[in-house]
């Protein structure tokens, strides 16, 4: 159990490519010292909480993992384990463990030695370390392979053995590196399942990196979502979903992505709207008093809306589309609707409240949608941030 502090923590690697074209898919910062991986990153991660570093490739996340773990050196800033700080620490003291992406088990070892390698190392005794090993193998379900190899393993079970070598340490902090990528969709659900069960019966501290969106939403007690080496918001799953600090979070955030508008953000007397095509949209009371507070303007703004937040409706103050492509879901279906010059994707369900099934509209159909007040967000055209902040 560790609480882990980090305070303005900055990576920089040199830039050994400084002759050629920039052909990354990031944007990254590029100074007269290197390339800016991680940047001004600050943290406090309290005693047994389960932190998520999320973002797209490339965005500095699992470097900052391995800078906690100690396999990248810090450039700068501090990094405190139960306040101490520990930048010129060894890993194999820092107490703590590492779950990577790919395993990393000793093929030519059982599953029980696998798991009792790290306790051998510390010289453990032997009937402690074998308690251990079942203690880990019972709770994570493996108990009847600790015979095998991990080749006869499927990719969920050897992930399995991999966090059971760590747990067995109990150490201080468990970082793991993307540890689910490598397996199908079923086997993901099941293992998210499975690392849910294992936080509330072991006592220590995760932090968690994967670029997936689902996995940060149902594992972390809070998020941090990273783009281009930099924090763009810090929250729990309900904060960053209901209120995005920026565009990128907005779109990062839930699945399908938010739908974004070229809106104009209006004001008559102390009472703001947005006019989205032909329609007027009056802000909720809470939207309005943040807008009033913060100074905002009339202006141009980016609008966003989330599928599942647009209803099918007739009627004045609506928008008009033609269905493209409907994606059947089971209980719902992804509309694609062409409106105003852009694809906007909107949830409709299929069954009632009864379980009896709701026509659907087809290919072609000209449909009226709307949203209500309270789903709307409000982002600064040019800087992107929200204005409601």
């Amino acid at each position: 159990m560790a609480e882990v502090n980090l305070r303005h923590i900055v990576k920089i690697y040199p830039n050994t490519e400084k002759k050629k074209k920039d052909n990354s898919k990031t944007n990254l910062k590029v100074t007269e010292r290197g390339v800016i991986a991680v940047e001004d990153f600050n943290l406090d991660i309290k005693d047994r909480e389960f932190i998520v570093l999320v973002g797209p490739s490339g965005c500095g996340k699992s470097t900052t993992l391995r800078m906690v773990a100690g396999l990248e050196s810090i450039t700068e800033g501090e990094l405190l384990i139960d306040g101490k700080v520990v930048n010129d620490v060894d890993p194999k003291d820092r107490d703590i463990a590492m779950v990577f992406q790919s395993y990393a088990l000793y093929p030519h070892m059982t599953v029980y030695d696998n798991i009792a390698f790290p306790l051998k190392l510390k010289k453990v005794p032997k009937e402690e370390i074998d308690k251990k090993v079942k203690e880990a193998a019972e709770i994570l379900g493996i108990t009847e392979y600790l015979g095998r190899k991990p080749k006869a393993l499927s990719g969920g079970q050897r992930q399995r053995v991999a966090i059971g070598r760590a747990i067995v340490r109990e150490p201080k902090v468990l970082l793991m590196d993307e540890p689910l990528s490598n397996l199908d969709a079923k086997l993901r659900n099941q293992m998210r399942a499975e690392i849910i069960k294992l936080r509330k019966r072991i006592d220590t501290t995760f932090i968690y990196v994967t670029h997936d969106q689902t996995e940060a939403m149902t594992l972390g007690d809070r998020i941090v979502i990273m783009k281009d080496g930099v924090v763009q918001q810090i929250g729990t799953p309900q904060e960053v979903f209901d209120e995005p600090a920026n565009l990128f979070v907005a779109g990062f955030i839930g699945v399908p992505q938010m739908n974004f508008f070229d809106a104009r953000l209006e004001k008559e007397g102390d009472k703001f709207c947005v006019k989205l095509a032909d329609a007027v949209f009056p802000v909720d009371e809470k939207t309005n008093e943040k807008l009033l507070a913060n100074g905002v303007s009339p202006m141009d703004i980016t609008l966003g809306v989330r599928p599942e937040h647009i209803s099918l409706q007739e009627g004045a103050n609506t928008l008009k589309g033609t269905v493209e492509v409907g994606e059947m879901m089971g209980s719902s279906i992804h509309l694609h609707v062409r409106s105003m010059d852009q694809d906007v994707i909107i949830i409709a369900q299929t069954v009632d409240m009864d379980g009896k099934h709701i026509e659907t509209v087809s290919y072609g159909q000209e449909i009226s949608f709307s949203f209500g007040a309270k789903v709307m967000h409000l982002f600064d055209k040019e800087t992107g941030e929200s204005l409601t902040k």
